[in-house]
């Protein structure tokens, strides 16, 4: 019996062709990545926080930013969300996610565009979710104000690696210029850079320690609204920092 005849063979085929795959995902009942590292991920991951997102979107908007083959894109299409874009700078990962959302049935539109591109989208949405990307950037201050200044309009679902002290410190709003021994503490506001390899990937650049995460995110202009586990958080919109200048952006 050939592919042709054994339509689950076939599917099977067709997704080893597209691999290898990074997010487990099922299509019609097979497993993209059965054998990954971190075990069925990322839905074991989402397990632990979706309870933070409405099971009916009512048709809001979605904008999933580094969406790789479309697993959150496609959970949120499935909770009635309207208008889903994802954006994905790698070609086989966006390839990986039209074949998965076809085969699905879900409609959900899917560029070739990284986080530094969204000002081009000219749009606003009402969740953006931006999970298991901040790290490998090298500019991740300038990723998160060009999110808040050009396409969150009201929630964003957040995640990303953390390292070093969980704590968050009591810290005074200014110190004198002769003052070092705050940057001594383990829990200060840290981010260590990667040169060169971190878990075997050139991409890791820049691993925050909790503080750090969350003082960044102040900054941009982002509310804590809810911390449902490690490194994940939901976020609102709310006001950036007095001394942050908005990105500009020249449309190239």
């Amino acid at each position: 019996m050939d592919a042709r005849s054994d339509p689950g063979r076939h599917l099977k085929e067709q997704i080893d062709s597209l691999g290898p795959w990074f997010q487990n995902m099922r299509i019609g009942g097979v497993e993209t990545a059965p054998e990954h590292f971190l075990g069925d991920y990322p839905n074991f991951k989402w397990q632990g926080f979706r309870h933070v997102i409405p099971d009916d979107l009512e048709g809001r908007s979605v904008l999933d930013i580094g969406c790789n083959a479309g697993f959150y894109a496609m959970e949120m299409k499935r909770r009635n969300a309207g208008r889903v874009v994802g954006l994905e700078p790698d070609p086989r990962y966006l390839e990986q996610a039209r074949f998965a959302a076809k085969h699905e049935g879900l409609d959900i539109e899917y560029l070739q565009m990284s986080v530094y591109d969204v000002p081009k989208l000219k749009e606003r949405f009402d969740l953006v979710i931006f999970m298991g990307v901040l790290y490998h950037l090298r500019h991740p201050l300038l990723a998160l104000d060009l999110i808040y200044e050009h396409v969150a309009d009201d929630l964003m679902l957040f995640q990303c690696l953390q390292r070093g002290d969980e704590r968050l410190p009591e810290l005074k709003e200014n110190y004198d210029f002769s003052e070092w021994a705050v940057f001594d503490r383990p829990d200060y506001p840290k981010l260590f850079f990667v040169e060169e390899r971190y878990a075997s990937d050139p991409t890791n650049w820049f691993l925050p320690n909790s503080a750090a995460m969350e003082a960044m995110l102040r900054s941009a202009g982002f509310v804590i609204r809810d911390h449902p586990e490690r490194e994940v958080y939901l976020l609102g919109r709310g006001q950036r920092h007095y001394a942050v200048e908005p990105p500009t952006f020249v449309c190239g």
